[in-house]
């Protein structure tokens, strides 16, 4: 079994990561935001959460060692591994050599055309990583905001991130990220991981997020231009000191006479701030948008 963990297969043991890093001659990269899973309970909670079926294609963003590889290869129909450290390669021959349902990539997943490297296989699409902290907001955005349907992503992330997500109005996390992943996206954490469920321990605490994509987040929430709504959802947060007004007027093409009565239609008072506006007050603002240009 792929997935098995005998003692000297078990990739969460401590002592077997120290002695494969030596035996291939590597070091954790601290510039990639190499920081191995090594606690088999995490690993267990977030395989359990991807709510993997035999006829998924995982995708996985970092593989590290093959640690979640060889559990996700275990339960899914294919797994593809995007690795942007080419000195990985030897060492996930070796963990992987068993798992012949696992397609490797070595590309940095910020650059990868995901029509180009998915074309081959057949949605659903879930997205399961420990992923690298300086690449998920970007990254998670990317995988929301692609035509392809990434149904579920449950992603291993810094706590403040996960917070980010599930932030609402008026709390200090509360921005672009929070209304644009809320918008796309049912957001749960599913568990909060310490730092020393990883190898080496990074200096922050970490969380396993769940984002179920919604099908049609437009229809969802009666939405009548994407392109509107995230055009005023980023101007709204741009300039945070701001009041929307002006902040719709820096940060957009639209005229004072457009935003003007699009604040008043909305029943909004002069002097609101974007960071108080929910998903749905944005869809409400962005739909008279729409009306008005």
């Amino acid at each position: 079994m792929p997935g098995g963990h005998g003692s000297m297969n078990d990739l969460t043991r401590p002592s077997r990561v120290v002695e494969l890093l030596r035996q291939f001659d590597l070091s954790p990269s601290k510039g990639l935001g190499q920081n191995f899973l090594v606690d088999r309970n995490v690993l267990e909670k977030i395989v359990a959460l991807a709510e993997i079926e035999s006829s998924d294609t995982c995708i996985e963003v970092g593989p590290g060692l093959g640690t979640l590889t060889r559990e996700l290869a275990a339960r899914a129909k294919r797994v593809v591994a995007i690795e942007k450290d080419k000195k990985l390669s030897p060492v996930l021959a070796h963990t992987l050599a068993l798992c012949p349902n696992v397609d490797l990539c070595f590309a940095d997943a910020l650059q990868v055309n995901w029509f180009e490297v998915l074309a081959l296989y057949t949605p659903p699409f879930k997205v399961v990583a420990n992923l690298p902290y300086y690449v998920t907001t970007p990254l998670v955005m990317a995988f929301l905001e692609s035509p392809l349907y990434f149904e579920r992503l449950v992603i291993l992330v810094q706590k403040e991130v996960a917070e980010r997500m599930l932030a609402t109005p008026l709390k200090g996390d509360y921005g672009a990220l929070s209304v644009a992943v809320q918008y796309h996206c049912e957001v749960s954490v599913g568990a909060k991981i310490a730092a020393t469920a990883f190898f080496p321990p990074p200096k922050v605490a970490s969380s396993v997020v769940v984002l179920q994509r919604r099908a049609d987040p437009a229809a969802f929430y009666g939405l009548n231009s994407q392109e509107i709504f995230f055009k005023v959802v980023r101007a709204a947060f741009g300039q945070r000191r701001k009041t929307l007004r002006n902040a719709l007027l820096g940060g957009t093409e639209y005229s004072l006479s457009v935003v003007e009565k699009a604040l008043a239609r909305s029943l909004m008072p002069d002097n609101v701030r974007g960071e108080t506006l929910d998903v749905k007050a944005f869809v409400a603002l962005a739909n008279i948008v729409a009306e008005l240009i």
